[in-house]
This record gives C-alpha cells, structure tokens and sequence, in this order.
C-alpha cells in the first residue's frame, strides 16, 4: 500500500522494548501499554488484587544511537538466535511472572539499516487482525503485533547564539543587523593622526599591511619604531671640537687582509699530530 509506506517514512523507529511493573517503574522515554487494541487490560500478571503488574513498554528515543530491526517470542526452552537479547525489566522486587516464553529484539546502528521496528500493539483476541501489522506471536493470552518498514530521523535544529557587539568582528555569519559604528576594512588599518607618528613609522606602517594577509595577527611593528635617530655627541664631527683627534685616531687604524691574519695566527697542531702518532708501549704478561 502506497499509503502505509507514506506512513512508515514519517514515523519514528523502536529503539528499545522492556517489560515495567506500572507507569511509576517506567521509564520517562518509555510509552507503557495498559490497553489492548481490543479494549482489555494488558496487564500480563493476571489475578485478584494484585498491586504490580507486568507490562509492556517501548521507547522511541535516538540518543542511544541504536533501533530495534526485529522483535520475536520464543520458548524458554529454545535457544537466543544470534544477534539477539532479552528486553530489559524495569520491575518491583516483588514481582514474579511466568517466563515460559520471552520477548527478545534485535537493535542494529541507526545508520546501518534502512528499515525498523515502528510500533507494537497487543491484543486479547488471537483471531483479531491489524491492518499493516505483522503477527508476532501469543504470549501470557495476549498476541503481540509489530509493523516494519523506513523510518525517518529527524534533522537537528541549530540553537540559536548570541554573540556579544566585540565578538560580531570575529563571526564568519553576516551580521543581521548593522552595527552602531561604521565597519572599517579588515586589511587597512585605521588612519592616525600624522602628528603623532614619526615619518619613518608612518611609511613602515603602510607598506606591513600592505604585504601581510588579513588573516595574519602579526604586525611587522617593533619597539624602535617611531624612535628619532641621532648620533651620540661624541661622534658628532661637526658639534664636537675634537674632530680632528678622532680623524686622527681612526687614521691609524690598520686594515688587516686574510693573508695577513693567517700568518699573524697560523698554528701548525704539530705538536698534537706528533703526540697521536706515538705507539703505546706494550706490556708483557
């Protein structure tokens, strides 16, 4: 049927089915069934007064990452096909059942399957049939229906974030809203007042930019820049009146050539290569 499958898609797998003694024992995640597709009660522990009781329930909840892909009723005497375990028990101490016969699943990873469990129904009647739904088996005079078929998860939705007026300059998203100051080029730095910065600054300034990307952090700034350059008054010819003393003594100043420090500095190791070449003297046992 075109219109089941159109079903099957938009609704949730089965990802875990368990047995619980009443909705307080019950899981949050977990549905619990306490009626019949046929009107009675589907309490599996039957007698008079009893105050626990024994249900089925089931959970639709993703996180585990897991859906049940089959479900099946076998003897307590039969062995648990592979892949296969017993669906867990969320009961009261007291509480004892009969377990001639067992509900087992079988839970496979979400995306490894296209096709799951989607829902289970229990009936009183075993000549009582549901339309799309597969016959599990009978159990305690209940039967036990499941119905297979694609499934659809649901897509995550984004939370929304609030990001502070500094932080706006660091986002990658635009902006929904314009900013209270005008927005400046991330490349080019903002324009200072001339008077403050050295000539020399200004020019180092400009051209850094210019060359560095506009995802570097680095500036080619150092602590020097903007620093007037000067000699020291010692050095100065032309303030200083002992111009020709200094001419004087840097005029005696004798360029050595490489030749002539090699001569000046040569050192032949002879002493060390006449000292590796003699033989130790052997010593007679």
């Amino acid at each position: 049927d075109r219109m089941s499958l159109m079903e099957h898609a938009n609704v949730l797998p089965l990802t875990a089915v368990a047995w619980s003694s009443n909705f307080g024992s019950c899981p949050k995640n977990f549905t619990l069934i306490s009626i019949t597709e046929d009107g009675a009660a589907a309490n599996f522990t039957r007698g008079f007064a009893m105050k626990s009781g024994y249900y089925l329930c089931f959970s639709k909840d993703l996180k585990g990452g897991v859906v049940v892909s089959d479900i099946q009723i076998i003897s307590d005497k039969d062995s648990i096909p592979h892949g296969y375990s017993y669906i867990t028990e969320y009961l009261d101490p007291k509480t004892t059942v009969s377990k001639k016969k067992r509900v087992i699943v079988r839970t496979s990873p979400l995306a490894s399957v296209e096709t799951a469990v989607l829902d289970i129904k229990l009936t009183a009647k075993s000549k009582m049939l549901l339309q799309h739904y597969t016959y599990v088996g009978d159990i305690n005079g209940y039967v036990l229906w499941c119905r297979k078929g694609p499934f659809s998860t649901p897509v995550p939705k984004a939370k929304p974030r609030s990001v502070s007026l500094d932080l706006c300059g660091l986002s990658l998203d635009e902006p929904s809203a314009p900013p209270r100051l005008p927005l400046q080029h991330r490349n080019v730095p903002a324009t200072q007042p001339q008077s403050r910065l050295s000539h020399r600054r200004h020019t180092l300034q400009v051209r850094d930019f210019l060359e560095t990307s506009g995802d570097s952090s680095v500036q080619a700034i150092t602590a020097l820049d903007g620093v007037p350059f000067s000699l020291h008054p010692d050095f100065d010819l032309q303030a200083n009146d002992t111009a020709l003393q200094l001419n004087s003594q840097l005029g005696n100043i004798r360029i050595k050539t490489v030749k002539d420090i090699e001569n000046e500095y040569n050192y032949t190791f002879a002493v060390e290569e006449s000292a590796a070449k003699r033989i130790r003297p052997s010593v007679s046992t």
